[in-house]
């Protein structure tokens, strides 16, 4: 089970353990547009349109968090190690909308584990991966929140072959496991119940 960048791991996971794995759940699918199929977005349907849109607008004005992780991570490690102010600041703005107490507990684990700057090392490493070019072969179940960023399904069918279970749901967001965590439950039980 995943969620933000466990959603890739997880499904990672069964691209390099495909025996060893029964499914992965995940509540993002985000694959990136084929550069083999230029008319790709001509399968687009009114809501996806909406859903790359979204996407674009978050990538390019508020995702500068990501920039400074991939671009100058280490820089930023030792910022983030050297306040607790300033790395509860940090985490602040990239995770509005997160309950106060998570949010709390999240930053004091990083701070009294040291690990700050070790857990933004993954937006450095991600570019340098190959990118996969066949699908995954486990069963793949999404569970869509609406207040997170949407997943295009089209897209998604590409990079999965095996998709069993979809669901978009019309509450939660990219913390769905605080803030809808009856939905996100459901969702993973009867997928794991389906594939086991």
């Amino acid at each position: 089970m995943g969620n933000d960048w466990g959603s890739f791991i997880s499904a990672e996971l069964g691209r390099v353990e495909p025996t060893r794995l029964v499914g992965a759940h995940v509540t993002q699918v985000w694959p990136t547009p084929p550069a083999d199929e230029p008319d790709w977005a001509d399968h687009l349907t009114g809501r996806d349109v909406e859903v790359l849109a979204d996407f674009q607008y978050t990538l390019g004005k508020r995702a500068s968090y990501g920039l400074v992780h991939g671009q100058q991570p280490q820089t930023l490690a030792h910022a983030l190690s050297d306040s607790p102010v300033g790395l509860l600041g940090w985490n602040a703005q990239v995770m509005g909308g997160l309950d106060p107490e998570i949010l709390l507990t999240h930053v004091t684990i990083h701070w009294l584990t040291g690990t700050a700057g070790s857990s933004i090392r993954i937006y450095a490493e991600h570019p340098r991966e190959p990118v996969p070019t066949t699908p995954t072969t486990v069963p793949l179940g999404a569970a869509l929140f609406p207040g997170d960023l949407g997943s295009i399904r089209h897209l998604a069918e590409r990079a999965h072959s095996r998709i069993v279970s979809w669901n978009e749901y019309d509450r939660g967001g990219h913390y769905a496991t605080h803030d809808a965590p009856d939905l996100w439950l459901a969702d993973l039980r009867t997928f794991f119940s389906t594939v086991a």
